[in-house]
């Protein structure tokens, strides 16, 4: 008896909703109704097709035994090595899943980057040098200052195609330095040429540069201005020098790492995900209070490694980073 009470409403029910619908019909507004459902429909599709990761995947905490991580690289093999700053060691994750101290001391090393040749290019902030550490972890110092002053304190570097580096010069006062500040230099972005004989100003006018990251097969550089919260993008000239200077987001970053897409991923929050028109697409949530940066790794470098805080971090990608 219940169900066919039910059945008698849902039917009287269709009977008002199909009369409603003929009079709205005649005034169009139903077409207006069915246009906007569609449109829903597919900013929602825009919105899964932007994504960037893996559908129904998790953050995958690797290991939190550090005092605060930075500079996350990715080897040839697609290995990933990162600092433990406080510690001075610089860790390898391999790609069966181990980690371990790969190299200590380390020069108090952060921002880490492969050049072409798979030697690691660091930014070896306890003497305001720039490092390049071959396989067997002997290394070199490539440059320590401008025009006779050190460095502020080299943070993140990027290799580029031609095999010159960029990298940020800001000044973060850290207990273990002797210098006094009013040696500081401006806080720039330098270029040291292929041959590391070369350093010259590739970019100024910021408040406290940080993160850097390029895309060499299109020419461009991405530098975040932390201290102004806004990130720049440059075009990289024949020469090496940087071009047509434009505010591509207004957000800063620590460190930043970019995908095969031109998606470009900034830190702070979490994870801040931009496509290459510089609209946020997605934020992946990081349980730290501070992401510091990230890159792409694995064998497929389809993986996301990021390091916040005293934790290292993965997640699973639909996409994948620039090599």
């Amino acid at each position: 008896m219940l169900y066919q009470q039910q059945l008698h409403r849902v039917q009287r029910f269709d009977l008002i909703l199909i009369l409603a619908v003929a009079v709205l019909s005649s005034s169009g507004f139903v077409g207006k109704r069915i246009s906007l459902a569609q449109d829903g429909t597919q900013a929602a599709s825009q919105a899964v097709a932007e994504q960037v990761t893996a559908a129904g995947v998790d953050l995958k905490l690797l290991s939190a035994e550090y005092k605060f991580t930075e500079g996350p690289a990715s080897d040839a093999e697609g290995n990933v090595y990162f600092t433990d700053q406080p510690n001075d060691r610089i860790m390898r994750w391999t790609v069966d899943g181990k980690i371990a101290t790969w190299m200590q001391p380390c020069g108090r090393s952060n921002g880490l980057f492969f050049d072409r040749s798979g030697d690691l290019i660091a930014c070896a902030d306890n003497k305001n040098e720039l490092w390049k550490i071959a396989p067997d972890q002997s290394h070199q110092v490539l440059t320590s200052g401008f025009e006779g002053k050190l460095f502020n304190g080299p943070n993140d570097v990027w290799v580029a195609g031609d095999g010159s580096l960029y990298f940020t010069d800001p000044f973060y006062k850290r207990p273990y330095w002797e210098r006094t500040e009013d040696k500081q230099l401006p806080q720039r972005v330098y270029r040291m040429s292929a041959d590391y004989k070369q350093v010259s100003i590739a970019a100024d006018e910021f408040r406290q540069p940080n993160g850097i990251v390029g895309d060499a097969a299109k020419k461009l550089l991405y530098v975040a201005d932390i201290g102004a919260s806004k990130t720049y993008r440059f075009t990289i000239a024949e020469d090496g020098t940087l071009t047509d200077r434009q505010l591509f987001c207004e957000m800063g970053s620590d460190g930043m790492t970019i995908d095969r897409q031109g998606n470009l991923y900034l830190t702070g929050k979490g994870v801040t995900v931009f496509n290459s028109a510089g609209k946020q697409i997605q934020v992946i949530a990081v349980p730290e209070g501070w992401t510091a940066n990230v890159c792409f790794g694995g064998a497929d470098r389809k993986t996301l490694f990021i390091t916040a805080s005293d934790s290292f971090y993965s997640i699973a990608m639909n996409v994948a980073g620039l090599k």
